[in-house]
């Protein structure tokens, strides 16, 4: 509100505290220009009220005594600048931490230091640095030091705030100090005289230009880069200075990118065009090092900064490309190394330099940027629609992944000794590992292609122990080579991993039983479960390649049975990892949802499930038709069921009004087994050829021979089971020229069911025929009592168990009042009582608990029930 609105002594108070605001953010020069405007606009409105006395707004704010206006007008305003403002703010500071040191308040020097080093940097834009800061900081540094000493002479432990305080203020104290040394030692010679001279130096100077933008002209220099944009603009520093780059100054400008790192409001595409400028100037291979390895890693952070899901494609290439920069630079300095755990460099003003037979250890990790880059590169194929050429041209770009890959793994190789014991052995197990992954679900020729082009591209004096470049086509040998290594120098997580690829891969190459055994004697089965969910579905996907490497070879119930844990639940989409079937009363929260998404693999790397689900229900037909054959003319055998999915779709079909034509692979296999049940092996082998997924198979005209064959045998084998209660015997000629198969094929299979007992025959060789032996035939009647007396009998089991959970309370009780016959009342009780309990007085029948009339026995009690 404007201070007009007031009168009297009121005037005073509002235009002091206006004042006071207005002032505490300008210079010093408008401040005095602004005074001198308020002060003639006070003495105006003064003029005014007395010469027109009480007009406008003041006729009704004009209540304050001439007293109170007297008082007013007594009180001084004392202004401050801002500056002023910053170094009381500072000598506050100062003070809490030279309180806190009289008393070792490590905790409290910690956040005020951190506090202090805010407020310079402040203070510093609009004067030099004020010496009480100079003085707090040699002090504190004089003060670590002395700490550390009694520490290592007393052995007394601080408490944990303490000693976390202690140890922040030591780490960064020296650092601190190293951009003021020259003060700091003109302060240690002679401190009161430090202190004394040069009084107005610690006062705020005139007030210094803010860094603007200003216009500069280019200087091409070769040992410096100006901080120019494209329009000759550039950055203006604290002094009025331009910013350069120099060789000298490559190391403290990437320690100040370095500090920043994950912090807020940081500009990190900045950063990298800061870093590509440093690369321009850089000089030695140390310089290059430190800066690519820092380029690379804010290439990184640009994803976890975004909201992107993955990292952009042009970031992607150009941190492989500088990844690939780097490895050339340390393949052509091998004196410079790059290790994790190695001890970062503290001086920014020198670089270290190799000594004769010495090597310079620079901190960073060359395998965890190959993870990154395969991570990045999953996560965008994860993202891209698959039917479309930009995901064909983003694959594209693993080739040039996997060079790196085999560059970085003999990179890893040369510093790694091949023993356990070696801490780089996991750095060098990790990246082996990712090579494998790279290759263990390809056809050997799309291999044999990607190894070529990778030998091609790297020069000829680089070769890796492990796996050497003559080596490149054989890849069975290859993969072999690598899983060996995993299998010698690793263990956990990667060695399973290893072997599973290594059955994944054998199997894929139609070599199921060497792939079964190595499943076998890995007993990966029975510990599955306690890996995590990666490798877990690394293993439904090998095991599921076993079960199709068996179908193709004609085993026909090994893949049944392999195929069945997947397939038979029904959610083969998660446990391949090839989908998320979302369900509308689905309790899964959003995390565990995103996570399930990360899971999900490529496009490229997926199993066919359309092909999946005709070849285990394909298997499934072949076992159940003549399973359900069998025991319909055997209705004393119990019911199997083989698999429960097949059982349901064919049921489904039965139950239909008017089946149509096959529309689907499914209904393509269930009118295949409708007619191969009806004896019609013919129609069914036309239907089950006529299925076009058969082509997506390698060989499909070998796979429809053999399935061919197979619904002739399984034809057989039904028809047998069919009309063997018709038969006396039966001429193998004629089941020859029926199912169109030698004789010899004919007799092999009935051979083999007279062996498993599934059919009671013989075999006369000498007429060729087959004699069936006729056993107890059971009349119509006789069947439905058989099947009458089974269910009799689960229902007493079932009742017998109700009345023990019933009367468990009791029981003890009850066994005394019944004696032998206690339990429900079975046989004679005490006294020669009949069974169905005790008798009450007057005939009265006695009642069981739960409040259930028990009478008639047990299958009375249930039916009543």
């Amino acid at each position: 509100m404007s201070r007009f609105f007031y009168g009297g002594g009121s005037d005073s108070d509002s235009s002091s505290s206006d004042e006071e605001e207005l002032y505490s953010d300008r210079e010093e020069e408008k401040q005095s220009e602004e005074e001198s405007s308020e002060e003639e606009d006070s003495s105006e409105a003064e003029s005014e009220d007395e010469a027109g006395g009480e007009t406008g707004a003041n006729r009704f704010l004009r209540n304050v005594s001439e007293s109170e206006e007297s008082e007013d007008e007594e009180k001084v305003t004392v202004v401050k600048s801002a500056k002023d403002k910053r170094l009381e703010e500072l000598e506050g500071t100062v003070k809490l931490i030279e309180n806190a040191e009289k008393i070792n308040d490590w905790a409290v020097i910690s956040a005020e230091f951190d506090k202090l080093n805010r407020q310079i940097v402040k203070v510093l834009q609009s004067g030099p640095t004020p010496k009480i800061y100079i003085k707090t900081v040699a002090d504190l540094e004089d003060l670590v030091n002395e700490t550390i000493v009694k520490q290592k002479s007393s052995n007394k432990k601080m408490n944990t705030s303490n000693a976390k305080g202690f140890n922040a203020v030591k780490q960064r104290i020296k650092k601190n100090n190293k951009e003021y040394a020259t003060q700091v030692e003109k302060y240690r010679e002679n401190k009161d005289a430090y202190m004394d001279s040069d009084e107005e130096a610690t006062k705020p100077a005139a007030a210094a230009p803010r860094p603007v933008k200003a216009k500069v002209e280019r200087v091409e220099a070769p040992a410096a880069v100006s901080a120019a944009d494209d329009d000759g603009f550039a950055t203006v520093g604290r002094g009025g200075k331009t910013l350069q780059y120099t060789p000298e100054s490559i190391l403290k400008h990437l320690r100040v990118i370095v500090e920043s790192r994950g912090k807020k409001n940081t500009d990190r595409l900045e950063q990298i065009r800061t870093m590509e400028k440093l690369l321009e100037v850089s000089q030695s291979p140390y310089q290059r090092i430190r800066v690519y390895l820092t380029l690379i890693s804010t290439r990184f952070d640009l994803t976890s900064s975004s909201s992107a899901n993955y990292m952009s494609i042009d970031q992607w290439k150009f941190a492989e490309q500088e990844f690939t920069t780097l490895l050339s630079v340390l393949e052509g300095n091998p004196d410079y190394v790059v290790a994790e755990g190695a001890e970062e460099w503290e001086d920014d003003e020198k670089q270290p330099q190799p000594s004769n037979g010495e090597k310079v250890y620079i901190p960073g990790s060359m395998v965890s940027y190959v993870e990154r880059l395969d991570d990045e590169l999953t996560r965008s194929l994860q993202h891209i629609d698959p039917h479309t050429s930009e995901y064909i041209e983003r694959l594209s770009d693993e080739k040039q992944l996997y060079t790196s890959i085999v560059r970085a793994q003999a990179y890893v190789e040369g510093l790694t000794k091949s023993d356990k014991s070696d801490p780089r052995q996991d750095s060098l197990n990790r990246v082996v590992m990712r090579r494998l992954e790279h290759i263990y679900f390809k056809p050997s020729q799309v291999v044999t292609i990607l190894e070529e082009g990778t030998w091609k591209t790297l020069h000829s004096g680089l070769d890796s122990a492990i796996t050497p470049r003559n080596q490149t086509g054989d890849v069975t040998s290859l993969v072999q080579t690598l899983c060996s290594y995993l299998f010698k120098f690793s263990d956990g997580i990667i060695r399973a991993r290893a072997m599973l690829s290594q059955i994944y891969f054998l199997a894929l190459h139609d070599q199921y039983y060497r792939s079964r055994d190595l499943m076998l004697m890995s007993h990966l089965t029975e510990s599955i479960s306690n890996f995590d969910v990666s490798t877990q579905i690394l293993f439904n996907r090998t095991l599921v390649q076993i079960g199709l490497c068996a179908f193709r070879a004609g085993l026909i119930y090994e893949a049944q049975n392999t195929l069945s844990e997947v397939c038979g639940s029904g959610r083969q989409k998660e446990l391949l990892a090839q989908g998320i079937i979302l369900q509308r009363y689905s309790t899964v929260s959003p995390e565990q949802e995103r996570l399930e998404r990360q899971r999900q693999l490529p496009f490229h790397m997926h199993i066919n499930l359309e092909l999946l689900e005709c070849i285990y229900l394909t298997s499934s037909m072949f076992l159940e038709v003549p399973l359900m054959a069998q025991t319909s003319s055997s209705p004393e055998m119990k019911r199997r069921v083989i698999s429960k999915t097949f059982r349901r779709m064919l049921d489904y079909n039965e139950r239909q009004v008017f089946t149509g034509p096959a529309e689907n692979t499914r209904d393509g296999v269930i009118m295949s087994a409708k007619f191969l049940a009806a004896g019609d092996w013919k129609k069914a082998a036309e239907m089950l050829g006529s299925i076009k997924i058969w082509d997506l198979m390698p060989q499909p005209d070998k796979i429809k021979e053999m399935l061919s064959q197979q619904i002739q045998e399984e034809g057989l084998r039904t028809y047998l089971f069919t009309y063997a209660p018709f038969y006396d015997s039966v001429a193998i000629g004629t089941l020859a020229n029926m199912f169109e198969l030698p004789e010899k094929k004919i007799a092999a299979i009935i051979s083999r069911m007279i062996s498993h007992e599934e059919l009671a025959a013989a075999l006369d060789q000498v007429n060729g025929a087959i004699v069936f032996r006729k056993g107890v035939e059971l009349s119509r009647l006789q069947s439905q009592i058989v099947t009458l007396a089974d269910k009799s009998m689960n229902l007493l089991e079932a009742n017998e168990k109700t009345l023990e959970q019933r009367t468990q309370g009791m029981a003890n009780a009850f066994q005394r009042d019944q004696g032998a016959g206690a339990r429900g009342g079975r046989g004679p009780g005490r006294g020669g009582q009949a069974r169905g309990g005790p008798r009450l007085p007057g005939g009265q029948q006695g009642r069981r608990p739960g409040g259930q009339q028990f009478g008639g026995g047990a299958l009375g009690g249930a039916i009543k029930a």
